[in-house]
């Protein structure tokens, strides 16, 4: 395929003249890899350098650093940046191997190190001095890419929590893969649903704001993300027997386990509890999403959930379609009852 690629001074026009104009807010960078790495990286850098110094801007610059480019570049990006991001592009070295043979893990996780690093030394430094240089001040970010290679969410998700973990991620981006060529090194998949992706959006927010772990979330007996419920339903259906939860005396971290309960609801829940009792209405207006959240909790003046009474398929009617499920499951086992009995 032909490619095209602006100069430094296009891309420098470009963004001075739509921020001047309010049509963006700031820049992300990225580019294909030409002549050679350092030689694309150099231009991205000359890009910011120029926008900041030459032209005060002062809107947000996310620069996607190049694999294999000196840690002499990326670290003069991060001086003019507010974000770098390294993409890993694929789950596993294999998958990368085999479909982006010109990168490998190691060109990759290097300079996520050493932007880790940076940001790391440049919080040291400013807690010592009052001038210090910026570097990278919102973070890095990474990239998967969704369906093109054979891994199961499992795999997916236990790599962003290393990268959490072990690079001081802000995010990863889950994309779902969209096929552009029949090429055989491709497996013959369709296109991932776009409601793959989003489950795996919602993982990570599990991980990164509600306390859970990857393995908690999926294992080797559930290595694939429920497509038709979120995932802190999913695992509250497996787990049945920690709920319902009383809101009025549970901690914050099982709280923020309960569906239909989200990080800003659980912290007003348990700042109101210390005044007074909590009711229903308290937590409607707290924003609660009571129709899910009634199967997992009780509070002050609600009968605790009966749910435990059915399997789990009976529960996950109960919450997808309502009442009319609960009682065609519970006239289904009374019948199986009765015809045990007979």
């Amino acid at each position: 395929m032909k490619r095209a690629a602006f100069t430094v001074d296009e891309v420098v026009d470009l963004t001075i003249n739509f921020y001047r104009r309010n049509y963006i807010e700031g820049l992300f960078l990225s580019s294909g890899i030409f002549s050679s790495p350092d030689y694309t990286m150099e231009r991205l850098v000359r890009i910011v350098k120029k926008l900041r110094t030459e032209h005060n801007f002062n809107g947000y610059i996310h620069v996607k650093t190049i694999p294999g480019a000196s840690p002499e570049l990326i670290q003069e990006a991060g001086l003019y940046a507010d974000r770098l991001s390294v993409n890993i592009e694929l789950p596993s070295e294999l998958a990368l191997t085999t479909l982006a043979p010109e990168k490998n893990y190691q060109e990759i996780l290097t300079p996520m190190a050493q932007i880790r690093d940076g940001i790391i030394q440049n919080k040291e430094e400013k807690a010592l001095f009052k001038k210090v240089p910026q570097f990278a001040t919102a973070g890095q970010s990474t990239q998967l890419i969704v369906g093109a290679s054979d891994e199961n969410d499992l795999q997916i998700i236990k790599l962003s929590d290393s990268l959490y973990q072990g690079y001081g991620l802000k995010r990863v981006y889950y994309s779902g893969y969209v096929p552009v060529t029949d090429d055989a090194r491709l497996p013959q998949v369709t296109q991932p649903p776009l409601v793959r992706e989003h489950r795996l959006y919602q993982t990570d927010w599990l991980m990164r704001f509600y306390g859970f772990e990857a393995d908690e979330i999926l294992d080797p007996a559930h290595p694939y993300l429920d497509l038709e419920i979120d995932p802190k339903l999913a695992w509250a259906l497996r787990n049945r027997h920690l709920f319902p939860i009383d809101v009025n005396v549970a901690d914050k971290a099982m709280i923020l386990r309960i569906p239909g309960v989200g990080a800003r609801s659980a912290e007003r829940i348990v700042q109101a509890r210390r005044f007074s009792s909590l009711t229903k209405e308290n937590l409607h207006q707290f924003g609660v999403v009571m129709k899910r959240a009634k199967h997992f909790l009780t509070c002050r003046g609600m009968a605790p959930a009966t749910l435990g009474e059915l399997d789990e398929q009976a529960v996950r009617r109960q919450i997808l379609f309502g009442g009319k499920a609960v009682r065609s499951a519970l006239v289904t086992q009374q019948l199986d009852l009765f015809a045990q009995a007979g």
